[in-house]
């Protein structure tokens, strides 16, 4: 394997970690915003009043996402195995 291959993989596994992991990143993101804007208007600073919600939209976003996700991972997985050569 040359140094481009190598890279060319190395830049084809960080695009597919991104791409899987930022539809539920965002909507984590979406609920702290909400959540941080709430709490801005009602001076209300309690500090679970943040986690629990955004714990709760993500894990909803992964059962989801997870199909999504795994047919992602399976493609680019057989896509690794189908190009390689000793």
């Amino acid at each position: 394997m040359e140094f481009l291959e190598a890279l060319q993989l190395g830049r084809d596994a960080f695009w597919m970690a991104l791409s899987t992991s930022a539809p539920i990143l965002v909507i984590g993101l979406t609920v702290g915003l909400v959540i941080s804007m709430f709490q801005a208007v009602t001076q209300l600073q309690e500090q679970t009043l943040t986690f629990v919600p955004k714990i709760l939209a993500m894990v909803v976003a992964a059962s989801i996402f997870i199909p999504w996700i795994a047919n992602r991972m399976i493609a680019y997985t057989q896509e690794m195995f189908g190009s390689f050569q000793p």
